[in-house]
Parts: C-alpha cells; structure tokens; sequence
C-alpha cells in the first residue's frame, strides 16, 4: 500500500482523484496529476513536449493526441483512490450507473428483441409491398 504523500501530486500538492486530478504517468516513470500536466506541456508543431519537473526528462507526444489519449493512467495510485472521495461519489461512474438505467428503462424488449422486430418489419415491408401495400 502506498502511503499518504504517493497520493497527491508533488508539484499542486493536492490529492488524487477519479475525476479531475488523474494520476498520468510520463514516459520517465514519475507520475503528476492530470491538469498540472496540462500546464506543463507545450505545443511545437505537431508534437507537444511535457518536461518533468523532477528530472527534467522530455516526453513527447502527438499533438494530435489529448494528454489522457497519450499517457498511462498510474494504476498503482488509481487503486488506492477512494471511491468516494470528501462526502462526493465519482462522478463518471455515476453518470455510467444513471446512463445504464435510462437504456434499460426505454428499451421495451432486450436488444435481440428489438433488432428481430426491427428485421421482421423491414422484412414484411418488402413482401408486402409486391401486394400493392404502400403504408410502410
């Protein structure tokens, strides 16, 4: 288990967390939460640059690449983030839950259902259309 100090961000000094202050590893292995890397990177072209401020080592990605789309997440840390965090839940895995639940309560069948009804329509329209059907 890592202690106290491992969980929070050396240059912001405040604590990990799930939602805004992700801990990203760079490519020299030290690990920074997410919106101080943000400050920290500079665009050059196509490539933005993230110099460590602890051993200066330059990590450098695609600009076309968001910060979390081009460094690890350092999953060692992530593990020992609270789920709920000060009195607040997560707000993503909220926001999956209450996604989730809306799909389930407006679909009335299960999506094998709802695609063999689908087919079954489509189908029975281009039968019934040779019969001179025309509401479909």
């Amino acid at each position: 288990m890592l202690c106290n100090e491992d969980l929070e961000c050396v240059v912001c000094c405040y604590q990990y967390t799930r939602s805004d202050r992700i801990p990203r590893i760079l490519h020299c292995k030290h690990t920074f939460c997410a919106a101080c890397l943000e400050q920290l990177c500079k665009m050059d072209g196509v490539i933005r640059t993230i110099t460590c401020p602890m051993c200066r080592w330059i990590t450098c990605t695609r600009a076309s690449l968001t910060l979390p789309g081009a460094l690890w997440v350092n999953t060692e840390i992530w593990d020992q983030i609270p789920k709920v965090l000060q009195g607040k839940q997560d707000v993503t895995e909220d926001l999956k839950d209450a996604e989730a639940q809306l799909l389930k309560s407006t679909l009335p069948f299960s999506g094998k259902s709802v695609f063999m009804s689908t087919l079954q329509k489509v189908f029975s329209c281009v039968l019934l259309q040779g019969h001179e059907r025309t509401d479909c």
